[in-house]
């Protein structure tokens, strides 16, 4: 009997211990064959037997770990992740067992622990004593200092205390910082790791006593760290970027120091570096410590320069004028450095806020003198950058000015009427590619079918092609195509002979097929009265009925494939959007009656959802002389526009959450008439797409197929836009995410685009995250594109919209800002001119200034004039400079004299007052 491994089946770890002390070497060794015999017997354990069994791992773990004598193999082992369970192991045993080991080799297993990214916190505590008595220093990386970081952080003592037993009691951070000998050697690594270690920003304010940033100040000032190595630390952390949670302890920390003059100019270069590109956060810290040294007089002009430069770049308006109002300063200060800090301060020409760029100008205006011909001309250059109205007041400071908006003389110092030759700048329409399958080899459809197998991200071009291919090859010839998908698809589990008939469930539309060829699916399976997901047809959410449509589809398909197969499918479409040719239904259709051969239901239906309706093509379906013919003439000829929808406003409501209730803003919901067609002559697949529906924001489905889904209805936009309305609602009023890309898609389908698609629009222009408002402006530019854009509905939207809170004006305010730097300066203030009432009116919306900065920039461009929006006239007589009312002025301006909108705010100084 192995006494050894008794001990460890019975979890003596006491036991265990007392056995391999004694143990030489070579006797340790010999025991690891059957330590790791059972090692490998424990990984066939399930979780209740582990559970059972968790003093034998333990045991286990203790024993491999001290007969291994190799420091590599005695780390792997301690490290082990099938030894370990979730909660905390106390390592003291495996420690004793250890220290009578050579320091060299257990320095050597203490370093080989900590470098194990994965473990190296749980194992803090054994690595602390394994290198306790060599002399060797302390491992150094991330997942070390991190550990050491939260110790320290957390550190208890148990001394005892008169009679009291000792009890674990918080240890002040001064106190285990001084006591740990390894604080001089590990501080400096905590500016180096890729992260930084959490524990250092557990602190309500830096300088409280007893968190990190005030007692590595304190550290420094008793000499145990250098202050250099903090300051210089933290700078170069900074510089490395991150996020600004992550940055904020070393700002903190700087502060906490206090820098003196002579250290923040030592580092003038890397606080320009970080004002330039740090985040905002960070940047304004740096700009604030480069105004101290200015102030201090250690900030030269070529050096202000350099970091106006970059700062007057940032979008960040409060950045930006914080350094227009330094640049001020330092012209007044010294008149003789303005040939450096102008062309510096016309940086800010460029900036998308107009009034940032006017106190630029305002600025070089200012403090230009009668001879400055060079700097003059220098100013001139950059100011093409400004803005139409600013541009031309400039040319009567500088001088001519180039203008790419208007053709006339650029010597005329006034410049030209107006933007008369502006050209509004569209994206092309988008291109379709046709999807073709005949002709295709045998070999590429099985490389497309084996590469479909292994993704969930295929195109609605990839599936369609790869179903048809399947078909056209089962029916050519099944034998030869399942001989060759059989080894391309051998990693698949459904396609082994062993694992009997597959669930069609779990598989894909091509997988279903494939299977289907090599005879992994039993026909009971695939019965179209046999419920989808063992859920029959009933009310679902729409996404949840779209995919059943494309799942009864694919079923329908494989069970022809085992019992008549088809020659091709009748759905597949002529384009890669989805949409289906007339003629190549009925050349398909023809085809189908030359041979005999009977279409599937669901096929056929999907074809008629995709064909493009158009009556001239009736009369060739009524000629086929079949059913299938008799019901495509009757769709081709029948009104091909959508059922006029229901539009509502819901009351104000909660809406449950796991959390509780939360109150929803009101919000449109447009409602959907019955489709009597859908109802009466399709499968009953199809059913749900034909009831009337509204959805609901609550809606459960599987994410990720909703743009795959466009391909079921691809001549029907308002259809869908109905659908997509709640979830791009929700993306405006709360945080969901993604629809925005399913509506620029929808916008590049067929259709009419009604009232439905121009509701979502301007939903999505309003949603809360970035990339799904570039959506929207995608969806925009493209119904421009194609002529479909309705203006004045889409900006009646818009106002409506605002009125409800559901858009909010400064995200309105970005999507018109990018839609308009695209060059669709007059689309966009078409658009604003409907919507900027709902701003104006019922006392101004908060952001309104912002909207009607946009507004401005857009007449400003294209020259349009008109009457000024409601609302917009109070607007712009309040007093003050607040930005509702400058903007609102710079608006009324440009609306009221568009030949000469550039001429507002023109700057009358002359040469002489501004040399005084």
């Amino acid at each position: 009997m192995n006494t050894l491994l008794d001990a460890v089946r019975t979890g003596r770890c006491d036991l265990v211990t007392a056995l391999i002390t004694p143990l030489t070497d070579h006797e340790r060794r010999a025991h690891l064959p059957e330590l790791t015999a059972l090692r490998a017997e424990a990984r066939t354990w399930d979780w209740s037997r582990r559970w059972d069994a968790e003093p034998t791992l333990h045991a286990l773990h203790l024993a491999g770990a001290g007969c291994h004598t190799g420091p590599a193999a005695a780390a792997s082992w301690i490290a082990a992740r099938d030894l370990r369970d979730a909660r905390p192991r106390d390592t003291t045993p495996l420690a004793a067992l250890l220290a009578g080991r050579a320091p060299a080799w257990r320095a050597d297993v203490a370093h080989r622990l900590a470098a194990r990214t994965a473990t190296v916190a749980d194992d803090y505590p054994l690595i602390r004593a394994l290198l306790d008595g060599t002399e060797a220093p302390a491992p150094t990386t991330d997942g070390f200092v991190h550990a050491w970081a939260r110790a320290t952080t957390t550190a208890t003592d148990t001394t005892p205390t008169g009679r009291h037993r000792p009890r674990p009691r918080p240890r002040p951070l001064r106190v285990a910082l001084r006591e740990d000998p390894y604080t001089p050697h590990l501080v400096p690594h905590l500016f180096e790791t890729a992260e930084p270690a959490p524990s250092l920003t557990w602190y309500d304010t830096p300088h409280t006593p007893g968190r990190w940033p005030a007692e590595l100040a304190h550290l420094a000032a008793e000499g145990t760290v250098e202050r250099r190595t903090l300051i210089d630390g933290s700078i170069n952390r900074l510089l490395r970027g991150g996020r600004t949670a992550h940055l904020a302890f070393y700002t903190d920390l700087l502060d906490v120091l206090d820098l003196t003059t002579d250290e923040r100019a030592e580092h003038t270069a890397d606080w320009i570096a970080l004002a330039a590109d740090a985040p905002s956060p960070t940047a304004g810290r740096a700009q604030q410590t480069l105004t101290a040294l200015f102030e201090a007089g250690r900030l030269p002009a070529d050096r202000l320069a350099e970091m106006s430069q970059a700062v007057l770049f940032r979008p960040e308006k409060k950045l930006v004028r914080a350094q227009l109002v330094l640049l001020g300063k330092a012209l007044r200060r010294r008149g003789e450095d303005r040939s450096t800090l102008l062309p510096a301060t016309a940086a800010a020409f460029g900036h998308p806020d107009t009034l940032l760029q006017e106190k630029a100008l305002k600025l070089v205006a200012a403090h230009l003198r009668p001879g400055d011909d060079a700097l003059r001309t220098d100013l001139a250059f950059e100011a093409e950058h400004l803005g139409p109205a600013l541009r031309r007041t400039a040319a009567t400071l500088l001088g001519a000015i180039a203008d790419p908006a208007d053709p006339a003389d650029p010597a005329d110092p006034a410049g030209p009427a107006g933007p008369a030759g502006y050209e509004e700048t569209l994206p092309a329409a988008p291109a379709r590619r046709p999807l073709t399958t005949a002709g295709r080899s045998l070999a590429e459809t099985v490389e497309l079918v084996a590469a479909l197998a292994k993704t969930n991200a295929a195109t609605t071009e990839e599936t369609e092609t790869a179903l048809d291919l399947l078909v056209r090859h089962t029916h050519r010839d099944r034998t030869a195509l399942a001989a060759a998908l059989l080894p391309a698809l051998a990693d698949r589990y459904w396609a082994r002979q062993d694992t009997g008939h597959a669930d069609p469930d779990h598989l894909s539309g091509p997988e279903l097929l494939a299977a289907a060829v090599l005879g992994r699916l039993d026909p009971a399976d695939l019965a179209p009265q046999r419920p989808i997901n063992g859920r029959g047809f009933g009310q679902h959410c729409i996404h949840d009925a779209l995919q059943r449509v494309t799942t009864a589809r694919a079923r329908e398909a494989a069970l022809r494939v085992l019992t008549d197969p088809l020659p091709f499918l009748l759905a597949t479409p002529t384009w890669d959007c989805g949409t289906l040719e007339p003629q190549d239904l009925i050349t398909r259709l023809t085809a189908y009656a030359r041979q005999g051969c009977v279409p599937a239901p669901a096929d056929f239906a999907q074809a008629l959802l995709r064909v493009r309706r158009d009556p001239h093509a009736a009369a060739q379906a009524e000629a086929l002389a079949t059913d299938e013919g008799r019901r495509l003439a009757a769709w081709l000829t029948a009104d091909g526009a959508p059922a006029p929808h229901t539009r509502h406003v819901t009351d104000r409501g909660p809406r449950t959450w796991w959390g509780g209730q939360q109150d929803m803003p009101r919000r449109i919901v447009l409602e959907l008439p019955e489709h009597l067609v859908i109802q009466k002559e399709f499968p009953a697949v199809f059913h749900p797409l034909g009831r009337p529906r509204t959805g609901t924001p609550n809606c459960w489905h599987w994410r990720g197929q909703e743009i795959a889904h466009l391909a079921v209805l691809p001549q029907d936009r308002e259809t869908q836009a109905v659908w997509l309305l709640p979830d791009l609602t929700g993306c405006a009023i709360g945080e969901d995410r993604g629809a925005g890309e399913v509506l620029s898609r929808l916008a590049e389908l067929g259709g009419p685009a009604g009232p439905a698609l121009h509701l979502a629009v301007a939903t999505a222009l309003g949603a809360r995250h970035t990339e799904d408002r570039l959506a929207a402006v995608d969806a925009l530019l493209v119904l421009a594109a194609t002529g479909e854009l309705d203006t004045a509905l889409l900006g009646r939207d818009l106002a409506e919209l605002l009125r409800l809170g559901t858009v909010k004006p400064n995200r309105l305010a970005d999507a018109a800002r990018t839609a308009a730097a695209t060059g669709a300066y007059a689309t966009t203030w078409a658009v604003l001119a409907g919507a900027l009432p709902a701003v104006l009116t019922d006392g101004p919306a908060r952001g309104a200034g912002e909207l009607l900065a946009v507004a401005a920039d857009c007449v400003e461009h294209c020259g349009a004039g008109g009457p000024l929006p409601e609302g917009l006239a109070p607007a712009a007589a309040r007093k003050g400079t607040s930005q509702l009312a400058t903007q609102a002025r710079r608006l009324r301006t440009a609306l009221d004299n568009p030949p000469a909108a550039a001429e507002r705010g023109r700057l009358t100084l002359t040469l002489g007052e501004r040399g005084a």
